[in-house]
């Protein structure tokens, strides 16, 4: 599942999930019918509007053995929100058909380390880099410390800590519309905790987050960029930039 930010402004990201785990022997095919996960009508209340959303989910990703995706955000919303709209529908068929997709998503990172049980994953990125746990990753699913243990597998790579990590980039969807100055002075802290680590490129797991922060960094002219988890893990000796 690509996911609607990616499909629209990172294709990039999208494209490196699927030669990585091609690379990884995994059999990957990307559904057509697939849209949005839904997050966003549910996150601002529009539970009734959801509804079809979900359904195109659950048909779109039914009878695959798992369905990964980069962003913690919208594999929080697959199986943590999508039972809440299927019980408010009222539709039993909905109901079971999210009980038996919604368990089966797996962030990246999770599908990487739990399932295929790898850390290293053959990646190589000469580069300082710092990582920000994104909070539903964080929060939602849990990931805990997989994303990092992936990083300090890569050949190269110098992972450095990042200070208050675990705070809010402060984008959070649409909170980042409805309360904007509260969410650029967020993410200025986490823009200048990012400059404090000397690091050349700051990763997460949701394009979202990098989005708003990777804003801020560009703004202030700090040089660092930012990068999708991904697209380090899919990097390769020879093609890491």
């Amino acid at each position: 599942m690509v996911t609607c930010v990616n499909d629209a402004m990172f294709p990039d990201t999208g494209r490196a999930v699927v030669s990585l785990l091609r690379r990884l022997g995994v059999d990957v095919e990307f559904p057509e019918a697939q849209t949005c996960c839904a997050q966003p009508m549910v996150n601002t209340g529009y539970l009734g509007e959801a509804v079809p959303v979900v359904r195109t989910f659950v048909d779109a990703f039914a009878g695959y053995d798992a369905v990964v995706t980069p962003s913690g955000s919208c594999a929080g919303s697959a199986r943590h929100q999508h039972g809440l709209v299927a019980r408010r529908s009222g539709d039993p068929g909905l109901v079971a058909a999210v009980e038996r997709t919604g368990p089966r998503v797996f962030e990246l990172s999770e599908f990487l380390v739990d399932v295929l049980g790898v850390e290293d994953v053959g990646a190589y990125f000469p580069h300082t880099v710092t990582y920000h746990p994104t909070c539903h990753s964080l929060r939602m699913l849990g990931v805990g410390d997989r994303p990092v243990r992936l990083l300090r597998a890569v050949r190269g790579l110098r992972l450095v800590d990042l200070p208050g990590a675990e705070e809010c980039c402060g984008f959070g969807g649409t909170f980042a519309m409805k309360n904007a100055d509260v969410s650029v002075a967020m993410g200025g802290d986490k823009a200048r905790q990012v400059r404090g680590t000397g690091a050349e490129v700051l990763v997460a797991g949701d394009n979202s987050c990098l989005t708003h922060v990777g804003g801020l960094l560009s703004r202030q002219q700090s040089g660092v960029r930012v990068m999708h988890l991904a697209e380090i893990l899919a990097a390769t000796e020879g093609a890491a930039s």
